[in-house]
Parts: C-alpha cells; structure tokens; sequence
C-alpha cells in the first residue's frame, strides 16, 4: 500500500511530478520532473519540504528560511517529548484516556464518507496516532509531519501495530501532493500550531477530493476562562501559542474553496499525558460516571465547549 500512495506525492514548491523511487534501498533522492528541485529519502521516509528550508538544517531542527517559529516547532518535537509515551499513546493508557481520544476521532469522522478504501493524508500527523485511527478504519493513509522526529516515531508506530500507513516529512501550509490527490484531507490538533492556521485550512481543502475533517481547539469563551484560572494553556511546551479558531473563519475558507462546510463544537478536557485524574476516573465503577458525565455535559452545554469539529463535503460540480 505504501508503494502505491506514493504516486498520490509531489513536489511541495510545484506539484510536479516525483522521479527517483528506489524499492532496494531506504536512501535515494527524488527529482521533480518539472523543476528539478531535489528531495532526499531518508531510512525510508521522503523529506518533502520546500526547496527554501535550509537543508543543512533539515535532520534536526527543519530550519525554515526567515521562519524561527517553524523551526522552534519542529525541533521540539523531534527532541523534547516523551518518545515512548508518543509512539504508544493512546494504547497503555488509562481507560477514561484512551476513551476520550477515540470518542473524539468518532466525532471526527462521523459526518464523513465512508473510510473504507478511501485515502486519507493526515496532516501534522505527530507520532501517528490518528493515522493508525484512520487506518483502522479502513483508509489508506499518508501521515505528513515537519518534525522528522514525529515522522521516525509514526513509522516505529506502524511497525510495531503492523501498520502500512505511508509516513512523509512536510509542510502543511505547502503540503506535497497535487490539487484533489487524495479524498479525504484530515487534522487532529494540529493547526493551532501555526502562525496562520486559516493557510493550513486552504491547503487540506486544496488536495482534498471528496471531504475535509478538521479537529482543533477552538475559540470559546470557556476556554478563555480556562486559561485565567489554569485549567487552560495560552502557551505549548513547544513555545507557540495556541492559535484557537473560529468555525466560522474555517467554514468561510471551506466554502470558498467548493465545499459545503458544518460546525460542532463540544467539552472534551484532558491532559497530553494522563495523570492522576485519569487513572481514578478508569477504575470500574468511576468510569461509568465518567463517561456518563461527559455525554451528559455535552447533551446540556457542548454547544459552546472548547473543541471545534469542521466537516466539509466538496459540492457536485
């Protein structure tokens, strides 16, 4: 399968075509066929950033020309997490955890076509988690990250669930593949990374075929709150500051792009690593509470929670 989405990749400066494939060896170099620029393959993953990254910098930090934002990001998370919680998660965690994160994905695919033998680029993939969702639910999956380290982890990932998701270094604000290459363009969390999220919007809407899924926190007078009095972050580890977006900017740029756009937003609140919490919400009986509470909040005031949900269908032409 990976063999075969790989013909779904091109050039992020022009979208022309990628030459150069080796199946012998995890070491080459890819060729635009229409501008030349060249692109190496790493231990078996594409570097399929723009020609103006800084090369000498690509391995550990992905160093954006004039972008230190990028750069800052991308090298957290290939240095500074916790590697072996990232290529696991949400598996070995407690079971309100693991719970949480699959009722998210179900909300966000809920409203799309059927997954089954769709292909899907999951775009700031991180360590793979959603990529091993989607495939589980019967996609053909591209997992695009910046971080070479988050696109090494999702390949361990894969290996070791016996996985054959398709991992890719790039750039979800130039993402590698042409116009309508793939049917579904998907984001969990990871657009409020990003200087301008609205710019990672127009690209999942520019290679997506048949629908879009986008999953991010979102701008709400809860969480703002929530940020007040510490149960919130203005700020991630990674240093960028946590874009919140609008349904309505997010439906705008959809729309305008030939989808037809719907918006949910709903409570979900958990820590990236499960702590205390967690582990007493998942004991037999705490548990049932648990997720009771949770639909219960949801059915009275998720309307106004702190999670945005976007599905775009693209219209008939």
């Amino acid at each position: 399968m990976r063999r075969d989405l790989r013909s779904l990749l091109a050039c992020p400066a022009c979208h022309g075509d990628l030459s150069g494939w080796r199946d012998d060896r995890d070491d080459c170099e890819l060729r635009c066929v229409a501008c030349a620029a060249s692109y190496p393959v790493r231990d078996g993953i594409p570097i399929l950033l723009p020609p103006d990254f800084d090369a000498t910098h690509v391995h550990d930090e992905l160093d954006h020309a004039h972008d230190a934002h990028k750069r800052r990001q991308a090298s957290y998370f290939d240095h500074d997490v916790a590697e072996a919680f990232e290529i696991a998660r949400p598996h070995g965690a407690p079971e309100a955890y693991r719970w949480i994160l699959e009722e998210k994905f179900r909300r966000s695919v809920s409203r799309l076509p059927d997954l089954r033998g769709a292909t899907v680029v999951d775009a700031c993939a991180g360590s793979g988690m959603d990529a091993e969702m989607l495939e589980r639910a019967g996609a053909a999956v591209i997992a695009v990250d910046i971080a070479e380290g988050c696109a090494r982890r999702a390949r361990e990932r894969a290996k070791r669930r016996s996985l054959d998701y398709l991992v890719v270094v790039g750039d979800v604000e130039r993402l590698p593949m042409k116009a309508r290459a793939v049917d579904v363009a998907y984001v969990h969390d990871g657009l409020h990374h990003l200087d301008d999220p609205l710019s990672g919007v127009r690209e999942l809407a520019r290679v997506a075929r048949r629908g879009v899924s986008i999953n991010e926190p979102a701008d709400a007078l809860a969480t703002r709150i929530g940020v007040r009095v510490g149960l919130a972050i203005a700020y991630e580890g990674a240093g960028n500051r946590v874009a919140r977006l609008r349904a309505a900017d997010v439906e705008r740029e959809l729309r305008a792009h030939g989808f037809d756009a719907e918006s949910a937003r709903y409570l979900a609140y958990y820590r990236h690593e499960p702590g205390a919490f967690m582990r007493a919400a998942s004991l037999p009986v705490a548990m049932t509470a648990y997720r009771t509470a949770v639909r219960g909040a949801n059915a009275a005031v998720g309307r106004w929670g702190n999670k945005l949900q976007v599905t775009a269908l693209r219209r008939a032409a």
